[in-house]
């Protein structure tokens, strides 16, 4: 009896059954790993957050304070900046201490002004040039508190441990219970996270600094990267002839894509700083490493972008008179733009998150002031997360994990940007 044909033989069935089957593995691995994956993001995003999000609250604490004219403004002239030297700190001091009139040693006193910020006593004076009316009277204020109370009180400090183990006594337990209790214990809303910059107490530090510094270090990479590297391209693409020299160029620049950035920070630091002098700790300084870091990303992601253009574009364009720089201009590169741009932000989003070269170029200094030109001293987002993940303070890491989740924010609002452009201008041939 002749066999049926290849199609139904049974070595011919088993073989694809076979074959299905390593199929359906191939496929459960890949659902695997996606899962791994998504998974492992979910842990990382989760534990990030979850540590990350009592920064943005802080606590307070509620003091009758007597504004003594005796302290405040001795002269009696009400000058703003006789105001400034007011004795702010005793003022709170005496609000305290009356408050709790069988604190009398020195030691316990030293322990019950602990339970507020050092930035208290700048609020007062705040207070007071906002409203010079309240000299002579007695008003309740709220008050930033120390970074111990603030932790005690959103629980990332334990109660239920011995007295040598916490960094709050038995007493100021005792005394945060009491404002508690009496309603003079609250957390609110912490906009100085924004807006201010490092400080060596947890409670006072922000990123308003960093963020600032980021601005321009960003700002100054975008405006020499993105048309150098646009120039380069569109060269080496559209002009350049292709011999060795352009063979050479093009090895290279693909090489430097993938140089690891703190080489760059060496380059940095050997050209800007040591040959050219310029200030350490700078914007422009950063900007300008991380612009020999962004600019070979920009080019290779515009060279392929003008390579998409199809050449019947570049032929009508000649075909009606058009000189090479006007096709180049005003066809080839309007269409290529929204790849150009995807490359340019995708190169943008990985210098907002380099911490290496800026590290070499010497912008890990502790920065108070929130810089306002390239030439300030000024530090960046990622480089303050690393401070603040090497200090012994255990108020900082709330801060830390803060700090990254606003990076993350800027990153994927950054790469979602770049999505959304080449989605919506790009044209498929």
């Amino acid at each position: 009896m002749i066999e049926k044909g290849w199609q139904t033989s049974e070595r011919a069935t088993r073989r694809l059954k076979k074959r299905y089957r390593r199929e359906r593995r191939l496929k459960a691995a890949g659902i695997l790993a996606i899962g791994l994956a998504l998974g492992v993001l979910v842990l990382l995003l989760g534990s990030v957050i979850s540590r990350g999000y009592p920064a943005f609250v802080k606590t307070e604490i509620a003091l009758e304070i007597t504004f003594d004219a005796r302290l405040i403004d001795p002269s009696g002239s009400g000058e703003a900046k006789q105001l400034a030297k007011g004795k702010y700190g005793r003022a709170l001091r005496q609000a305290l201490f009356a408050k709790f009139p069988d604190v009398v040693e020195r030691a316990e006193r030293r322990n019950l002004t602990q339970l507020f910020s050092k930035a208290a006593r700048f609020e007062l004076r705040e207070m007071i040039l906002d409203q010079p009316d309240w000299i002579g009277t007695t008003q309740r204020v709220w008050l930033t508190a120390a970074s111990d109370v603030d932790m005690l009180t959103k629980g990332s400090l334990p109660r239920d441990v011995p007295q040598a183990e916490r960094r709050l006594n038995d007493q100021q337990l005792a005394w945060v219970d009491h404002f508690e209790a009496a309603g003079n214990l609250r957390t609110v809303f912490n906009g100085g996270f924004f807006t201010g910059s490092d400080s060596r107490e947890p409670e006072l530090a922000g990123i308003g600094g960093a963020l600032a510094g980021s601005f321009w270090t960003l700002l100054i990479t975008l405006v020499l990267a993105f048309p150098l590297g646009v120039a380069a391209a569109v060269y080496l693409q559209e002009f350049a002839p292709k011999n060795r020299l352009t063979d050479f160029i093009e090895v290279n620049i693909n090489n430097l894509a993938a140089v690891p950035s703190i080489v760059f920070g060496l380059l940095g630091l050997a050209i800007f700083i040591q040959l050219f002098e310029l200030p350490r700790s700078t914007a422009i300084v950063g900007g300008l490493t991380l612009m020999l870091m962004t600019l070979p990303t920009i080019i290779i992601a515009t060279r392929a972008a003008l390579a998409a253009v199809p050449p019947s574009i570049r032929e009508a364009a000649h075909g009606v008179g058009a000189s090479p720089v006007q096709v180049v201009s005003h066809h080839v590169l309007p269409l290529a733009m929204p790849g150009i741009m995807t490359g340019t932000i995708i190169g943008m989003a990985r210098a907002l998150g380099e911490t290496a070269p800026l590290l070499m170029i010497g912008m890990v200094a502790f920065i108070v002031d929130i810089p306002s030109a390239p030439f300030d001293s000024a530090t960046a987002l990622p480089v303050q997360i690393f401070l603040w993940a090497d200090s012994p303070e255990r108020g900082f890491e709330e801060k830390m994990s803060a700090a990254i989740i606003v990076l993350l924010a800027f990153l994927i609002i950054m790469n979602a940007l770049a999505v959304i452009l080449r989605r919506r201008f790009e044209t498929r041939w």
